[in-house]
């Protein structure tokens, strides 16, 4: 059994539509949607140079049916440079490119690229370097049954790998996809489960290694940071270790920036610059879509809640100042607070007190139909998919709205 090197990737998405963003002229949609492109290739420049003797694909190739051919042109050119040069691709589909979900096909025209069937899970071995290799695809979207139940039992005298896209354990905001527990997958004796669906890098087990490498492009402000693929080493048939390589073309952050010792806006928008410096700086040369936060309790803080439009294109402005070319503002959220005295306010005996403590009553324990369902009924006159799936419009809560509501009413009230 020989000493060699593979590549575990998932959830690459390619052509993810850019929903949303077509609509501001100043956002970099170019860069946006050729960076799930230039992240693939990369992955098969790396599996190049590094000589690796094959790649998983834990699913989710694509971002569902394709509109044309040309999505599914370049992933097979991008395959075949691999293929071409003896090395082997692996592939399940997952909840985005599940059988069902593609009209459109292209013929694999070389068995080095192999797409695992849905039918059910079965095995390929690559007897040069002593590894059985086992996985299925999703037959369908909404699979919630748990496939590692069905997986083959680990062959003696084989490196055992598994591919599942799975919703190991649940995860908050993702589908409950083929779902299965970290206990089911140590059952199946593997040295490796290549896991998909999850888009952050995580380490679920080392010993065997259970691994989302995370997805390799990150879509949106809720993928921030460097996103890329697992690189796993073998010596003596046995996993020697994983490093993450970073692969991502477009760089997505959340930048945080307390204001509360910010005596003026000038002097808060100085931190944003500083702030948005220091992120565009880890992006190590990639373009960067900044979703800007203001926290902190501060005397500002209705000053800065009156014109959010204006406070928009005042943080869009220190972005151009850092670097126009490669730093785009996305949003900037306001979560700062009025700097306020809550308890004096709270034990005052006037109509204000009594203000205070009745609108912390609501926001510690809003009634279920204090707003009724107006978010969902605006959504609902919307177009569909108008707004991205991060929208601030899609995450609103009552008690995040009624603080907000109360932190304005009570700065302006204190300083009357």
């Amino acid at each position: 059994m020989s000493d060699f090197r593979f590549l575990h990737a998932a959830d690459l998405h390619l052509d993810s539509p850019l929903r949303g963003l077509e609509d501001d002229p100043t956002a970099p949609a170019a860069q946006i949607r050729n960076a799930s492109r230039i992240a693939l290739g990369r992955l098969v420049d790396l599996a190049l140079e590094e000589d690796v003797a094959f790649l998983l694909i834990a699913g989710d190739v694509y971002d569902g049916d394709w509109p044309d051919y040309r999505t599914g042109h370049f992933f097979m050119q991008q395959a075949a440079r691999l293929t071409r040069a003896g090395k082997h691709v692996f592939v399940i589909r997952g909840n985005h490119d599940a059988q069902n979900r593609m009209t459109r096909t292209l013929r694999a025209t070389d068995d080095r690229l192999v797409i695992f069937d849905s039918a059910r899970a079965h095995t390929h071995r690559l007897e040069r370097f002593g590894v059985a290799i086992h996985g299925q695809s999703f037959a369908e979207q909404e699979d919630t049954r748990n496939l590692a139940k069905g997986y083959p039992k680990a062959e003696a005298g084989m490196l055992n790998i598994g591919m599942l896209h799975s919703s190991v354990d649940g995860r908050p905001g993702h589908g409950s996809y083929a779902p299965c527990t970290t206990e089911d997958l140590l059952a199946l004796g593997y040295d490796y489960v290549a896991l998909g669906h999850i888009h952050r890098r995580e380490v679920l087990s080392e010993a065997p290694w259970i691994v989302f490498p995370g997805n390799l492009q990150g879509r949106h402000a809720n993928e921030p940071g460097a996103k890329g693929a697992t690189m796993v080493t073998v010596a003596g048939g046995r996993i020697a270790g994983i490093a993450h390589r970073v692969l991502d073309a477009f760089r997505w952050a959340r930048v945080e920036v307390d204001v509360a010792g910010a005596e003026s806006e000038d002097a808060a928008l100085a931190m944003v610059h500083a702030a948005l410096a220091d992120a565009l700086r880890d992006s190590e040369g990639r373009h960067l879509a900044a979703r800007v936060t203001l926290t902190g309790a501060t005397g500002l803080h209705a000053a800065l809640a009156r014109d959010l439009a204006g406070l928009r294109e005042r943080v869009a402005h220190e972005a151009h100042q850092v670097d126009p070319a490669r730093l785009w503002v996305e949003a900037v959220r306001l979560r700062t607070a009025p700097a306020l005295d809550l308890d004096g306010l709270r034990g005052r005996g006037d109509a204000l007190g009594v203000l205070v403590r009745h609108m912390e009553a609501l926001v510690a324990d809003p009634p279920a139909d204090l707003l009724g369902g107006w978010s969902a009924d605006l959504l609902a006159k919307l177009p569909p998919q108008s707004l991205p799936e991060d929208h601030p419009l899609r995450e609103a809560e009552s008690a995040d709205l009624l603080g907000r509501a109360r932190d304005l009413l009570l700065a302006a009230l204190a300083g009357g």
